[in-house]
């Protein structure tokens, strides 16, 4: 005999965490002049019912270097953005994308002389 499965009623449903165009947009900004740079090489995203996570990593076969993770249900609290290093320490936290991602942007600038 078979299983049926009931069909997910649309009431229910939450809504599913992910990154708008213009957060995308800036993340993906971010890691093609990191991939220029030689920093990083390869990127994956997860994009979950509670959390939506861009991992950025040095080579496809480790663990990533940074993760840049959204998580909504944290907006009102300390920001729904975080910038999580390899080890999975939290390095930066807020409620915008560009200050999070700053520590980043610092590692690009170089002094011209």
């Amino acid at each position: 005999m078979s299983v049926i499965a009931p069909f997910p009623n649309l009431r229910d449903r939450r809504p599913i965490a992910s990154f708008d165009r213009r957060e995308l947009t800036r993340i993906l900004d971010l890691y093609g002049r990191m991939v220029a740079a030689g920093h990083w090489r390869d990127y994956a995203l997860r994009i979950d019912p509670d959390v939506a996570v861009f991992a950025a990593f040095r080579r496809h076969s480790e663990r990533p270097e940074i993760r840049i993770e959204k998580c909504p249900s944290l907006r009102l609290k300390q920001g729904a953005f975080a910038l999580v290093g390899e080890h999975g320490v939290v390095l930066k936290r807020g409620h915008e994308l560009q200050p999070v991602l700053a520590p980043l942007e610092r590692r690009l600038m170089r002094l011209v002389g």
